[in-house]
């Protein structure tokens, strides 16, 4: 597979280690928009892991150029319902994960579940968690939006989240904490007077990241459409 890297950070260099232990081609590492432009070369897949001011930029040279987009960027989803309009007008393909991290995945799943088991039980109020390196420039983390979103639509309780503090009772509070070295952690917590319930993930590396990026760039290859994890995963 002949690979397109959009986004050649840290992120960018562990993906494109794990691609090349795959058997893949390297055809592109963009850094900046000049250097998109600049791109007329052919490739199965891009991978997009960039900044959330150039994401849509980036999304629609991919669009343009015919070429199926992953991407993991986040701190730009007020634009999301846009992009995936565009990439059907266009014929594109389009694949959005606020995590690339199979694990992560399970752990979205499993808070769904937790949430439905919470509702009824008095007394409880729910939080979440999220530690990230200090190079992160969002807050909170994509992940912990997608956990968020997670309880709101399963937990009756609650209809919105708040970063750091509210006092909105239908609303909980997401926290998030800049310390390094962090690749991430997040936390959701059900507490009480008598008791805690907690459910944790936590990355040891970039690496299940980087693998979970590059197994749906495999699988995004010739497709076109709008795609996500349950897509891929098929839970």
């Amino acid at each position: 597979m002949k690979l397109l890297l959009i986004g050649y950070g840290k992120m960018g260099k562990t993906i494109e280690g794990i691609a090349l232990k795959r058997g893949h081609s390297i055809v592109g590492r963009i850094d900046n928009r000049e250097e998109l432009l600049k791109f007329n070369s052919s490739a199965d897949t891009a991978i997009e892991f960039s900044q959330p001011d150039a994401v849509v930029d980036n999304l629609n040279f991919c669009f343009d150029k015919k070429i199926p987009v992953a991407c993991g960027t986040t701190g730009w989803l007020e634009k999301r319902k846009e992009i995936e309009s565009l990439c059907l007008q266009k014929g594109g393909a389009f694949f959005y994960a606020s995590n690339y991290s199979l694990g992560v995945n399970i752990f979205f799943r499993l808070n769904e579940f937790l949430a439905k088991l919470m509702n009824g039980q008095a007394g409880y109020e729910v939080s979440i968690d999220e530690t990230h390196h200090t190079q992160k420039k969002d807050a909170p983390s994509g992940t912990a939006i997608t956990l968020a979103e997670g309880v709101i639509k399963n937990y009756r309780s609650k209809k919105e989240w708040a970063l750091n503090e509210t006092s909105k009772p239908e609303a909980f509070v997401i926290k998030a904490f800049r310390i390094d070295p962090a690749p991430g952690t997040h936390v959701v917590k059900y507490q009480s007077a008598v008791d805690d319930i907690e459910i944790k993930h936590t990355a040891h590396s970039r690496e299940g990241f980087a693998l979970g990026a590059v197994l749906v760039a495999e699988w995004l290859a010739g497709k076109t459409g709008v795609y996500s994890m349950d897509d891929f995963l098929k839970f």
